[in-house]
């Protein structure tokens, strides 16, 4: 059964209903179909904080997926689900891989940042101030990607950037 049978959020319901109503009047393939309807499933998933499904469904809908920038979404929300599984590195690789599909993505170099960020933050808990220091250098070019890509977002990032003296234009 399709994951929106089982939900009982109507929000959620009356998205799914669209997006398939959408998907049947739209030229797409019976693959890119199939693609969709995993990918809407994983999102489903991963709005609930059901990881596992979510994760597979994103994997079953990069097999099908064929379109660059399909993916890099795809392949975003993978990185994000292994963020939240405590997974740094493999979030990272996740988000770079998104970012290779699709340059103009703001939300991958903002969550390496965020990764990069929380590891400085690891640092001066493990009293290393070298590292910690890196890791923020780190933080602070990848945002400073992210909000060349989008100057209207990351506020807290660019305000981070002015206390702690990383300034960049935006």
């Amino acid at each position: 059964m399709p994951r929106f049978q089982r939900n009982d959020n109507s929000t959620d319901k009356t998205f799914t209903v669209s997006a398939d109503t959408s998907l049947q009047v739209s030229p797409a393939s019976e693959g890119e179909r199939e693609a969709f309807t995993h990918y809407r499933d994983g999102m489903s998933a991963q709005s609930e904080g059901e990881y596992a499904e979510a994760l597979w469904n994103h994997h079953k809908a990069m097999r099908l997926e064929t379109d660059p920038y399909d993916r890099s979404y795809i392949l975003h929300n993978i990185g994000l689900i292994h963020t939240s599984n405590g997974k740094h590195a493999k979030a990272s690789e996740y988000h770079f891989q998104a970012l290779e599909r699709n340059p103009f993505l703001p939300q991958a170099p903002n969550n390496m940042a965020v990764i990069c960020h929380y590891r400085g933050e690891q640092a001066i808990q493990q009293e290393d101030p070298a590292a910690s220091e890196a890791w923020f250098d780190r933080a602070a070019e990848y945002w400073k990607r992210a909000i060349a890509l989008s100057p209207n977002s990351y506020i807290e990032a660019q305000n981070w950037s002015r206390i702690t003296r990383r300034f960049f234009d935006a």
